[in-house]
């Protein structure tokens, strides 16, 4: 500081706080050396189903003692949040800060072009059994349709020869009723008959 009373400016002793500068670097220097940074993993694939339905067109009663649990909306219990619609919860468990929280740093993992070469396999393998359960279920569906053609054909046929057979009964019958109208008989009585 300034001696001079008349010397209004502040004057400033270099020496003391260049002092102070060190001191403060060196502490920074050690609060570093104490704290090590935390490893996060890599960004992975979820392995399990987001259970987004379950409480799809449901009426829940909330009150002040109900817990966020089990408050309307999707509940986050890593984050322990309530989150109000599903679009908005998606966006949540993808995010930065519930990431953070499973433990996890929004950095990705390289592959290498034989993980690559590998993935590719495994879904050209994915693919054929698809095609094979394919044409195995329209082999299936194919005897099935022609099994329906099978029998739908054979009533068919049923009905056509119990149409022949009803066909040939009656005129059998009617040169039967006739014969007993010129023989003079009227039946048997079995049925009322006006001939």
């Amino acid at each position: 500081m300034s001696m001079r009373p008349d010397d209004h400016r502040r004057k400033w002793d270099k020496a003391e706080f260049q002092k102070k500068a060190q001191e403060r670097l060196q502490s920074q220097a050690n609060d570093k050396n104490e704290e090590e940074p935390v490893q996060r993993e890599n960004l992975k694939r979820r392995d399990y189903k987001v259970d987004l339905d379950s409480k799809l067109g449901k009426s829940v009663v909330i009150n002040k003692n109900t817990p966020n649990s089990q408050s309307g909306g999707y509940y986050c219990n890593v984050c322990d949040c309530v989150v109000k619609d599903s679009i908005n919860f998606l966006d949540h468990i993808n995010g930065k800060k519930h990431q953070r929280n499973l433990g996890m740093s929004m950095k990705v993992e390289r592959s290498t072009v034989d993980q690559v070469k590998e993935r590719f396999q495994a879904n050209k393998k994915k693919m054929e059994e698809k095609q094979k359960d394919y044409e195995l279920e329209k082999r299936l569906r194919e005897a099935k349709e022609e099994e329906e053609r099978y029998k739908e054909h054979r009533k068919e046929k049923r009905k056509e020869r119990k149409r022949k057979a009803e066909e040939d009964l009656d005129g059998i019958a009617l040169t039967d009723d006739n014969m007993a109208a010129i023989m003079g008989f009227s039946g048997f009585g079995g049925s009322k008959r006006n001939t």
